[in-house]
């Protein structure tokens, strides 16, 4: 006989995934044919994943090793990655493209019919898997998109955000959600046996940002309210080369605009990489990117000249970066591009291990939400698409190793409307991204994420007095608070994260930070965090 449940509780069945990018899509096609139901924020296919220009990193090429791109991601990492991840991640890249080839994503391809392989910053040797020069996010997410909605096993969700998790007897059961069915009622609550979190970053808790709107950390603040440890979220990754012409989010200038030659030069026509890195304008990102900065802080524009390395071929070889110059009349063939550093990934997230376990449990999760010591302090460029189908088929694994199946499909929902629009918008959220892209941006002090912290706090009183304010706004405080708290206490500059009142990396902090939200719960408390 089927269980009756009270009318704000659906049951998602077997596997709930919450977010609908390249993890959670990848995710639920590896758990098929078990019943999945999948919760996407927007039509499933799009948001950060989508929007990657540079491609997928995997060691593919003549006289490249999985050795050689472990170095790679070490050395980037800046002394906090964990080995075993990186070393995980590298010697499965080869199959998870094989996935994505069977998946029919047209990677380009030589004369031959090999994959064409490119060059980013900070790779020693050419093993960018990309599409049509800086398509491979929207070509990767079509395919998978089109494969999920001819999958019968999964269920789809479009329009919906979770906003908190459901904890019964310390094991995660399920997530509550605005109930589009009467808005004026209590949150819906969906139930499932197992949960796994796929929301992405938190790119758009700053002013300057390459990332969607719905990118707002809404998935660790989740979690650590639930009581998971959130583990390195002071390391936000700022890519160095934003397009600089007043949209939000920002578009983005690939880095395989570099890898073909393309550098940076300010309004003196000087290349300014050239005396800062070794590898000049193929340095890691974040030195790329403080060195921006400080050109601009110095009153000097910053520029993108790919004139000369790509020219001509522009529209051909980067046709998203060319629509998007073209959008704001420049011509990238002829003219310098504009560039600003702007948030564009973050490093930390749910601690998870090399399963995607979290320490609740009940709760996997994959991608950007996570912090699983693959990235360290700053992320090898490409990575990120990688770790994010790597893990998602881990916790598929997982998941079906340590759960039997449950046959019965899920119910298919048709929800009226979704989470409310206009959040991004709100004077709350603006001044909220104000704050932390003045206070807590490319570079930062002790007095200035203290600032940050009393203006959030008087923000976030502002917001409870406030008409409509609820768990949206709670989340993205809370994961604000995260970034704030681990920024305090990491009293060096070391990748991502860097301090001008402590310049240099020091050996102390050599630690990845684990935090909890008793850790961050008042500005005191944030400066004494758990380096382990």
């Amino acid at each position: 006989m089927p269980r009756a449940f009270p009318d704000n509780v659906l049951d998602a069945g077997d596997v709930l995934i919450v977010g609908a990018g390249l993890a959670g899509l990848f995710a639920a096609l590896k758990l098929s044919p078990r019943n999945v139901t999948v919760l996407a924020s927007q039509p499933i296919g799009g948001g950060a994943s989508a929007w990657a220009q540079g491609g997928i990193a995997a060691a593919l090429g003549a006289g490249d090793t999985i050795e050689a791109h472990i170095a790679d991601t070490v050395a980037a990492g800046a002394g906090l990655v964990d080995e075993k991840i990186a070393r995980l991640i590298a010697t499965e890249a080869s199959d998870r493209i094989l996935d994505l080839v069977e998946l029919a994503v047209p990677f380009d391809r030589d004369l031959e019919g090999k994959l064409k392989l490119g060059r980013e910053g900070a790779h020693s040797h050419d093993r960018i898997v990309r599409v049509r020069g800086d398509r491979a996010g929207a070509a990767v997410m079509g395919a998978l998109r089109e494969r999920v909605r001819a999958t019968p096993s999964i269920n789809i969700i479009e329009g919906v955000t979770a906003h908190a998790l459901g904890v019964v007897e310390g094991r995660v059961c399920g997530i509550f959600a605005p109930n589009w069915r009467e808005a004026e009622k209590p949150p819906l609550f969906i139930r499932a046996r197992n949960v796994v979190l796929a929301t992405g970053g938190a790119g758009a808790l700053y002013a300057v940002t390459t990332n969607p709107p719905e990118a707002l950390g809404e998935g660790v603040a989740m979690a650590a309210r639930a009581g998971a440890v959130i583990a390195d979220p002071e390391f936000i990754q700022f890519h160095p080369t934003a397009i600089d012409v007043g949209r939000d989010p920002a578009p983005l200038a690939s880095e395989a605009l570099r890898g073909e030659g393309a550098v940076l030069v300010n309004d003196q026509g000087v290349r300014f990489m050239e005396d800062v890195h070794e590898a000049a304008d193929l340095a890691p990102r974040d030195i790329l990117a403080r060195e921006v900065h400080r050109q601009r802080g110095e009153g000097r524009k910053t520029y993108l000249d790919a004139r000369a390395a790509i020219g001509a071929a522009f529209a051909e070889k980067f046709p998203t970066v060319f629509a998007a110059c073209q959008a704001a009349g420049i011509d990238p063939g002829a003219e310098l591009i504009p560039v600003a550093p702007a948030a564009h990934y973050h490093m930390g997230g749910i601690a998870i291990d090399e399963w995607g376990r979290s320490s609740l449990d009940g709760l996997w999760a994959c991608g950007e939400v996570t912090s699983s010591g693959a990235h360290g302090a700053n992320r090898l460029a490409s990575n990120s698409l990688l770790e994010s189908v790597v893990f998602a088929a881990r916790v598929a694994q997982d998941i079906n190793g340590n759960d039997a199946p449950n046959a019965a499909r899920a119910a298919v929902f048709t929800p009226r409307f979704g989470h409310a629009d206009g959040l991004i918008n709100s004077k709350i959220a603006q001044r909220l991204r104000w704050i932390m892209g003045t206070h807590v941006g490319v570079v930062r002090s002790a007095d200035s994420l203290k600032a940050a912290a009393r203006e959030l706090a008087a923000l976030e009183a502002e917001a409870d007095a406030s008409p409509g304010a609820g768990a949206a706004f709670a989340n993205m405080f809370t994961a604000a608070r995260f970034i704030i708290a681990g920024a305090l206490g990491r009293k060096e500059s070391r990748g991502g994260h860097s301090r001008e009142d402590f310049p240099k990396p020091h050996e102390t902090f050599r630690k990845r930070t684990f935090l909890k939200l008793s850790d961050v719960e008042s500005a005191g408390a944030a400066q004494e965090v758990v380096h382990a």
